[in-house]
């Protein structure tokens, strides 16, 4: 198989020469995309250094529209299967075979990682707040989908051929699962580990969940 990893990045030169050496060490053959998202820290000249391929968009225009550009990238590149992941170091390089295996076994398109199988290390709000989306998602999408928050994930590249998402921020990672769902491609999940670092996150509770209501409503009245 011929696989890639696109890592959206923001400001994250202080964690991406260990991030790309890891996923190269478990990985090697595995080609690596860094969408740098308007930083202003050198991300993209951090992930050349550092044997990864790169793309700047030279202003921030959102985690969905990073992962959009990096979709674009691996159908160029006429990978067969693609990762996504962070670039702060909270998925583990390890974990990627899990993904892979699945996907293989279990004849899907998409694997999600869920971490909702071990919350032990998982703040009480966010582990509601996961459960929350996860069920809309899940009943949105029409399958079940455990961790639909969850940024880690494999891909089958000809799934990403035409399709059109409205949303470019982190609702883009919702409303992905539930329109390559509602064309009938297989969801399924793999376990990974919660890993929570030194990183600050970009996610702010409110505009976000009014996002995320705003997604659920358009999804509600289309089909697509």
């Amino acid at each position: 198989m011929t696989i890639g990893a696109i890592l959206p990045a923001l400001n994250a030169a202080r964690f991406l020469p260990e991030v790309i050496a890891d996923i190269k060490a478990r990985q090697p053959d595995l080609r690596i995309m860094v969408v740098d998202d308007g930083s202003s820290d050198g991300t993209a000249e951090t992930a050349r250094r550092a044997g990864a391929d790169s793309i700047t968009h030279r202003v921030n225009l959102g985690k969905g529209e990073a992962l959009k550009t990096g979709y674009q990238w691996a159908l160029e590149q006429k990978l067969e299967w693609v990762f996504t992941m962070d670039s702060d170091g909270q998925h583990l390089p390890e974990e990627m075979q899990g993904f892979i295996d699945a996907a293989t076994a279990q004849k899907l398109d998409v694997v999600v990682g869920t971490r909702m199988d071990a919350t032990e290390g998982m703040p009480w709000l966010r582990k509601k707040t996961n459960q929350v989306t996860s069920w809309t998602v899940s009943r949105l999408a029409g399958c079940r989908i455990p961790d639909s928050q969850n940024g880690y994930r494999l891909y089958r590249v000809e799934c990403l051929r035409g399709l059109t998402l409205k949303t470019s921020r982190y609702d883009s990672e919702s409303e992905i699962l539930v329109r390559l769902a509602r064309k009938n491609f297989l969801i399924g999940s793999a376990p990974v580990t919660t890993v929570y670092g030194e990183e600050e996150s970009s996610i702010n509770p409110l505009v976000d969940t009014g996002r995320f209501i705003r997604l659920v409503l358009m999804l509600l009245f289309s089909r697509d």
